[in-house]
């Protein structure tokens, strides 16, 4: 589902990305599994390919090559999870991960929404099934009834600019129009899931690898 907010004028316009969620604030990290991807990855060209469409709009900011991700299941914030916890939960997902293949993924077309230009996994199950298997490994440590994001719509998807104030949606979608990158597309392998500490207190997703889970 996009979704869009509308201006007085009645057109569907963007918001800032970067407003403080709840549980949210400066100097907070959370432990997160992300797929991300490695220098010869080819989903790193569309940091590239889209950085001088996104750079033309003033409310745009593309993201880095090596800040792009696919978010697939959060564990909870730095402070509030002990790392003797995180440490179990990855022992757990190895064993929980462990015949699980790897899987080639398309990426695209784009989307504008109201705070970002996205990718959609155009058949999302293969990441759905990862997301599973890391929510039984968690729950196995925790237990079902607190394993965080239960019951979520997961819409897998790779951001490539997030929005920084208030622009009309159909202007965006324009410039990629323009661009002919209005149907772009990519893919590539998912081969691990990695588990991540996130930050975003500069206006970006700055991460620490904690470590990686390969798949067979």
């Amino acid at each position: 589902m996009v979704i869009e907010e509308t201006a007085h004028d009645g057109h569907a316009v963007t918001r800032d990305h970067w407003w403080w969620r709840p549980g949210w604030s400066v100097g907070k990290s959370f432990y997160t599994w992300h797929i991300t991807f490695p220098p010869a990855s080819s989903v790193r060209e569309l940091s590239d390919v889209f950085a001088q469409t996104l750079s033309a709009s003033p409310t745009m900011k593309p993201v880095s090559a090596d800040g792009l991700h696919i978010t697939v299941q959060g564990i909870g914030f730095t402070d509030t999870v002990p790392r003797s916890d995180v440490d179990r939960i990855v022992e757990a997902a190895r064993r929980s991960l462990a015949d699980l293949p790897r899987f080639a993924i398309a990426i695209g077309p784009p989307i504008v929404d109201s705070e970002t230009v996205q990718f959609p996994i155009a058949d999302p199950e293969p990441l759905r099934a990862v997301r599973d298997r890391l929510q039984t490994a968690i729950a196995e440590i925790w237990g079902a009834a607190k394993v965080p994001e239960q019951g979520s719509d997961f819409r897998p998807h790779l951001t490539v600019g997030y929005s920084t104030g208030i622009a009309p949606i159909e202007e965006l979608r324009s410039k990629l129009e323009a661009d002919q990158l209005d149907g772009y597309t990519i893919t590539d392998v998912v081969s691990e899931v990695s588990l991540i500490e996130l930050n975003r207190d500069h206006g970006r997703y700055e991460w620490r690898d904690i470590t990686s889970v390969a798949l067979q």
